[in-house]
């Protein structure tokens, strides 16, 4: 059942395929997924909502009609059977709009797709708006783990990179329109030191290769080249004064 509504889905949200991973060295691609854990917290906040959503409907919905029904019953309106029809209505579709929702979070949880390169980073999730976001490490600027009480419980964590031009706001779920722009975030998954520290060895490896600010200390390789340059010069110099000398005795 679930194989055919997710091939309906796919069709109708016009999902594209799992995107290749960006330009690096494909040695060293890494490429992680949110941990299972992760889809039963998903499932944990799918069922707060569910039952939140149920019992809205019951008071705003079920019990006034169910009043008006019976009411209108005992003054013998033949009309008033329709009025009970309207709960259980109301019930069916809440019902059926959680199990699709259902169907869509396990579909959102299967598309989540992470990739680390030597030089970048590439995320992808989301299933009725797909979002796509490519880092390079040069404009990386921080790197965080945030973890509430039940990821915590569940060992699940999320890692937060943050870019230039960030601006550090704060969002549980960061979708704030900034952090849309300037976060990236790898969510549900149960290696988040693993991950972090995998970048942050890449990140100190493109500064070591030279790839960093440009205020850092210029690497070793450069220090070689300029004095071979100086002994040059010097070189040109003795040549220069001693063709001098020649000149001014002549």
């Amino acid at each position: 059942m679930y194989k055919l509504f997710r091939q309906f889905c796919v069709r109708l949200l016009r999902i594209p395929h799992d995107p290749t991973p960006p330009p690096g060295d494909q040695v060293s691609t890494r490429i992680f997924l949110a941990a299972p854990n992760y889809y039963k917290y998903l499932l944990c906040l799918w069922g707060l909502r569910a039952i939140a959503g149920f019992f809205a409907v019951i008071v705003a919905v079920v019990i006034p009609f169910s009043v008006m029904a019976y009411t209108f019953t005992k003054q013998g309106k033949a009309w008033a059977t329709l009025l009970w029809l309207i709960p259980i209505v109301i019930i069916l579709l809440n019902f059926l709009s959680s199990l699709f929702l259902l169907a869509v979070l396990r579909l959102n949880f299967e598309k989540r797709w992470y990739v680390v390169t030597d030089r970048s980073l590439r995320i992808r999730e989301g299933v009725t708006t797909v979002r796509e976001m490519t880092v390079n490490f040069a404009n990386i600027q921080n790197i965080s783990i945030s973890q509430g009480p039940l990821q915590r419980a569940l060992r699940i964590a999320d890692l937060r990179v943050d870019t230039a031009g960030g601006g550090g706001g704060r969002s549980s779920h960061g979708k704030e329109r900034s952090e849309n722009l300037h976060t990236a975030w790898f969510r549900g998954i149960d290696n988040a030191n693993e991950v972090r520290e995998l970048i942050q060895q890449r990140l100190r490896r493109q500064k070591d290769s030279g790839l960093g600010d440009h205020e850092e200390k210029v690497p070793s390789a450069n220090f070689e080249f300029s004095a071979a340059m100086l002994a040059a010069i010097r070189e040109v110099h003795g040549e220069a004064a001693a063709l001098r000398q020649v000149v001014s005795g002549v």
